[in-house]
């Protein structure tokens, strides 16, 4: 039987939300699979991914083949490091405990670079929302300064015709 690892897409339209599962490849897309490996959100930036790296890695040395982006996913979050990682312990090239840490330094790195990712997400965000406000500000400034300007005109007017009241009666 032969095993993918992919993609099962559940969610409404336009919001979809993944399963990360292992399933028989001859099952339909969103049909049976054996394991839930995990999930997948790409709604929100950066994307929510969480998944059983034990677990695919399990798959992974029995011989399932992921999908492209299934294998996109599993490299992110590591799968595929530690997989080539115990094929090296495997071998006799590393022991268990070097595997771990090569992998432990590796996911520090990664969390790193994730969270100074959404540093500059927020960033940009709150720079937006500043610059918007600022223009707004501007447009409020401008607007007054108009409606001020018509009223000055418009009392320049009243004085002017009640001058020429006055002058009239006399």
């Amino acid at each position: 039987m032969p095993v993918k690892i992919r993609l099962q897409r559940h969610g409404k339209k336009g919001k979809p939300f993944y399963w990360i599962v292992a399933a028989d490849s001859r099952a339909k897309r969103d049909g049976r699979f054996l394991e839930k490996l995990g999930t997948y959100n790409p709604n929100v930036n950066p994307a929510e991914i969480n998944l059983n790296v034990d677990g695919a890695v399990q798959w992974l040395q029995n011989g399932a083949q992921p999908t492209d982006t299934a294998r996109a996913i599993l490299s992110y979050k590591g799968a595929m490091l530690k997989n080539h990682l115990m094929g090296g312990v495997t071998k006799g090239a590393l022991t268990e405990e070097q595997a771990e840490a090569k992998f432990n330094a590796w996911l520090e790195e990664k969390a790193k670079a994730v969270s100074q990712k959404e540093a500059n997400i927020a960033d940009a965000k709150a720079k937006a929302k500043a610059e918007a406000l600022a223009a707004e500000k501007a447009v409020n400034e401008a607007r007054i300064a108009a409606s001020a300007e018509v009223e000055g005109e418009e009392a320049a007017e009243e004085a002017a015709a009640e001058a020429d009241a006055a002058k009239e009666e006399e």
